[in-house]
């Protein structure tokens, strides 16, 4: 489905009834990584994905897609839908938008699950690699996509899941290379909202992968200390949902069943 906004459309879909859930993906990602889980999850509950600024088929809006421009459309799609409590999901990128979400409407959250992902800012060195990607977007942006989708998985899954990371590549070389850049710069430039896991009266949990390439997991649970977030670890990388997929779909049962 479709919705208008500000121009452009934001593609999302709805499938069944109940608590709504809303899944948000990565960068690089689309909607579609959801899929495999929507059948079991929509069982019981009302299990909305979007396609976030400039992925899939939803549009851009300039060249920094801020995650408060991307919380902004994805609530544009929660109000056209009436929904006024939410749960969500998000995977890596698809979480600093649920925290930027979170951060202007906490009343409207249930959950929040960050999947791969941190409420902690960029570092300065994290920051510079960013405008490294940047730059070699920018130069190949082709080049660029195979690369980064392979380095999020864990290497030794690199053969393992070679059929899913080209399908993930085929996907992402669709992708305007003006929604891969505003991305890149919205990243880049997200605020620290680690004060959300620790002051804020909805249920938490973190799902961390001990060879993540992206996000150092020992960052991850030092992250979680002090709070009441519940805290997952998978095995592999930074793709849980596919390379930790029904690890991940228990996880989500739970977390959403003790919502």
């Amino acid at each position: 489905m479709n919705l208008e906004y500000k121009g452009i459309n934001i593609f999302y879909t709805d499938n069944g009834k109940g608590n709504p859930v809303v899944f948000l993906h990565g960068f690089l990602e689309t909607s579609k990584i959801w899929n495999p889980f929507i059948s079991e999850i929509s069982k019981e509950n009302r299990v909305i994905c979007i396609d976030l600024l400039g992925h899939g088929h939803t549009g851009c809006l300039g060249y920094i897609h801020s995650m408060e421009l991307m919380a902004d459309a994805v609530e544009a799609v929660l109000k056209h839908l009436n929904i006024i409590e939410v749960t969500f999901v998000g995977h890596s990128m698809g979480g600093y938008v649920a925290l930027a979400f979170a951060e202007k409407n906490s009343d409207a959250l249930k959950g929040l699950c960050l999947m791969n992902s941190t409420s902690r800012a960029d570092t300065e060195a994290r920051k510079q690699n960013r405008d490294r990607a940047i730059l070699a977007v920018k130069q190949n942006h082709k080049t660029f996509i195979r690369m980064a989708i392979a380095n999020l998985f864990r290497p030794k899954n690199r053969t393992i899941f070679s059929k899913e990371i080209d399908s993930l590549k085929d996907e992402a070389l669709l992708m305007p290379i003006q929604g891969i850049v505003a991305a890149l710069e919205g990243m880049k430039i997200r605020k620290d909202r680690s004060f959300l896991l620790n002051h804020t009266p909805f249920h938490k949990m973190m799902i961390a992968s001990k060879k993540d390439p992206v996000l150092n997991f020992d960052d991850s649970v030092d992250e979680v200390k002090n709070t009441d977030v519940e805290f997952i670890d998978f095995p592999d990388g930074h793709m849980s949902h596919i390379e930790n997929n029904n690890l991940f779909l228990q996880a989500i049962m739970y977390f959403i069943e003790k919502i």
